[in-house]
């Protein structure tokens, strides 16, 4: 107990430390420049002190839970005595690791449905459309999206495949959707793969794609074990591009 404690003092200098030139930026803007007393002042900086130990007890959770739990989750689904039954001889074939996919999919669906930017980015673009785009719609065309960029991913690390094919495919997919896809849309699903990348989605799929890198033979975790984050981020463009197709789509059979 106290060794936990120790390190969220320790975690809580060092974010203070990175978050100091962020608030120094500010003042000096507010007070330097526009050289006008910030209303409010105590509230802000107890604001200010919920901030950083809100990211105090994160990066803490992070180190305690995060990674440990998606490190040991990509340990069990790989250990030889879940992938074969008693007596089967190991071959680590891709086909194998069915359950990694399906692990993948489940994890990168859920981790984006609860991202806290993902959510705050379509309820602002269900607002500004004026309802044209669904908040909720959106959302699963995210998740959809990482859910399946994620379980490519791992399917990658299992197999050993380079990593720049799949990107460059996948980015030649995103232009050519680019060019057919209502223009409207474009601009929020480039964001949306941004978004889902956040506070929620990339510790965990950090540790999953270390985890399962390390435990995989023949895979490095450094040469196979990132590279996850880049599926979450690009799949998602081309969900909500996938999305906005159908949709208009559908308005136009029905007219």
């Amino acid at each position: 107990m106290m060794s936990l404690l120790l390190d969220i003092f320790d975690t809580f200098r060092n974010t203070l430390d990175d978050v100091a030139p962020i608030i120094g930026t500010l003042f000096f803007f507010q007070y330097v420049v526009l050289k006008k007393p910030l209303a409010n002042l105590e509230r802000i900086l107890i604001g200010l002190f919920m901030v950083v130990l809100g990211l105090t007890l994160f990066l803490v959770g992070l180190k305690e839970a995060i990674f440990p739990l998606g490190d040991a989750m990509a340990r069990q689904l790989t250990n030889p005595a879940f992938l074969y039954e008693t007596g089967q001889t190991p071959t680590y074939l891709w086909n194998d690791y069915f359950w990694v996919y399906i692990f993948g999919f489940s994890i990168g669906f859920a981790t984006t449905v609860a991202e806290p930017a993902l959510i705050a980015v379509s309820i602002k673009a269900e607002e500004i459309s004026g309802g044209a785009i669904s908040a909720f719609g959106l959302r699963m065309a995210v998740a959809t999206g990482v859910a399946i960029g994620v379980s490519i991913g791992c399917f990658r690390i299992v197999s050993g495949t380079s990593l720049w094919t799949y990107i460059v495919v996948a980015y030649v997919v995103v232009l050519l959707q680019t060019m057919m896809a209502p223009k409207m849309i474009v601009p929020l699903a480039f964001d949306s793969g941004g978004v889902t990348t956040s506070t929620v989605t990339v510790p965990l799929l950090a540790a999953l794609g270390l985890g399962l890198a390390s435990t995989v033979p023949g895979r490095s975790p450094v040469i196979d074990g990132f590279g996850l984050i880049a599926f979450a981020s690009v799949f998602p463009i081309m969900a909500v591009l996938a999305y906005a197709q159908f949709s208009a789509w559908l308005i136009r059979r029905q007219k």
